[in-house]
């Protein structure tokens, strides 16, 4: 697989800052999204920069990448994978990738998320585990509100939540637990270099994605949602 680092993204959403791209190899049987399901990166200029990735037209192997990672300034916000996953083999991931990852990272705040299976796979659970408390936030991804609590019970991990997508207003789970809509998908004048709640650990709301891009009405039947 390949990883593409851009140094200053030009996303309005996530503002200059650097973030990465994955080979579409690395998303996982687990997501409901993948293969025209809806999800967001497979489409517009993210779709297209996406597949160049995938067939290693664009990016660097993994070694390369975590020395790009390693030398990024102490502090640096940075979002890995707009497009793509975790390393590993669809159903697992890559604990020893996923731990270079992490040491290569441990002077930064590097965010992600993941739809690998961590409820009833413990190797993944673990993974995750060991790379949120080293310090590297690995959100968990929640396909609505019901899931989004079974994965935040698992207390492993930050979670995040797709939402139907016309949602603008705060909530909370069937369990009662606060998801904040993502301030950058509602007000023009925040993005993840402002705002950084998806880097942050312990005490932090789920946060809620409303389903967006060209297929996101697939993306709210993938998901469950009620539209």
């Amino acid at each position: 697989m390949q990883t593409f680092l851009t140094i200053k993204s030009r996303n309005t959403k996530t503002g200059p800052i650097p973030v990465s791209t994955t080979s579409a190899a690395s998303c996982p049987d687990a997501c409901p999204l993948s293969g025209k399901n809806g999800c967001y990166a497979e489409g517009g200029p993210l779709g297209m920069f996406w597949k160049k990735v995938t067939e290693k037209r664009a990016g660097a192997s993994f070694a390369d990448f975590a020395e790009k990672i390693a030398a990024l300034p102490a502090g640096q916000l940075w979002r890995h994978n707009q497009a793509g996953d975790l390393i590993g083999d669809k159903n697992q991931i890559d604990a020893t990738a996923l731990a270079q990852l992490c040491d290569a990272a441990k002077h930064t705040r590097g965010f992600t998320y993941t739809h690998y299976d961590c409820e009833s796979d413990t190797h993944n659970r673990n993974a995750v585990k060991r790379a949120n408390d080293a310090g590297f936030t690995v959100n968990l991804s929640g396909n609505n509100l019901d899931h989004a609590d079974k994965l935040a019970a698992l207390e492993i991990a930050p979670v995040v939540v797709v939402m139907p997508s016309d949602a603008t207003q705060n909530t909370v789970t069937p369990q009662g637990r606060k998801v904040v809509v993502c301030p950058a998908t509602q007000r023009d004048d925040v993005n993840c270099k402002s705002c950084g709640l998806c880097a942050r650990q312990g005490n932090r709301p789920i946060v809620g994605f409303p389903a967006h891009g060209i297929s996101k009405k697939r993306a709210e039947r993938a998901t469950g949602q009620a539209v």
